[in-house]
């Protein structure tokens, strides 16, 4: 573990190589799962505002589980996530070439929302989770992301580094540089070599 702060960061984050590679898994962290996306209340408040411009951008099957079961819902711990499509993909999502994207990056992208999709998805998959007097910050491995880790070899990328633009978006610039050289100094203490 790593701590910086108030926040503990798990060393998969500075030792695991990743870099999503959507030709190979065709996006399947936005297929399966057992339940939606996390959500903030927050972000489902502005889910529910910005769903008209987002509808435009969804497939059938979408818009129904939508109009059925509301922008937002409650999972089996009482927590907000995405709505799914019967019990597998996220309803926000679209397909492009057999690739499931997400429908609110589709519309950010356009420039028709200043949203481009919730946090957890950004961080995924990694997680943050707050306790009482810290924050927790984890890297989970998930066998649908074998080719991001292959990528990720490939190419000599942290998970942090990946996931620069969302780790500063939920920890803030000066944080996420805090764990930049935290991360460079435990690689020197191993001679420069990290685990992969």
């Amino acid at each position: 573990m790593l701590r910086i702060g108030d926040t503990i960061f798990s060393l998969d984050i500075i030792e695991k190589k990743f870099k999503c590679n959507l030709l190979l898994c065709k996006g399947s962290c936005c297929r399966y799962g057992d339940a939606g996306a996390p959500l903030t209340s927050d972000e489902a408040e502005f889910l529910n505002k910005i769903y008209p411009v987002v509808a435009s951008y969804l497939r059938p099957e979408g818009i129904e589980a939508i109009d059925l079961k509301g922008t937002s819902v409650a999972d089996y711990d009482g927590e907000l996530v995405t709505p799914l499509i019967g019990n597998e993909e996220c309803a926000y999502t679209i397909i492009k070439n057999g690739i499931f994207m997400c429908a609110f990056e589709k519309a950010w992208a356009d420039r028709k929302i200043n949203f481009r999709k919730p946090l957890s998805c950004h961080l995924f998959p990694v997680r943050i989770k707050q306790y009482p007097g810290f924050r927790a910050v984890n890297y989970h491995e998930q066998d649908i992301c074998r080719p991001a880790r292959e990528e990720g070899s490939k190419e000599g990328l942290y998970v942090y580094e990946f996931l620069k633009e969302p780790l500063k978006r939920a920890l803030g610039a000066d944080l996420y540089e805090e764990l930049c050289v935290a991360a460079r100094e435990l690689g020197k203490r191993n001679g420069g070599k990290r685990k992969i």
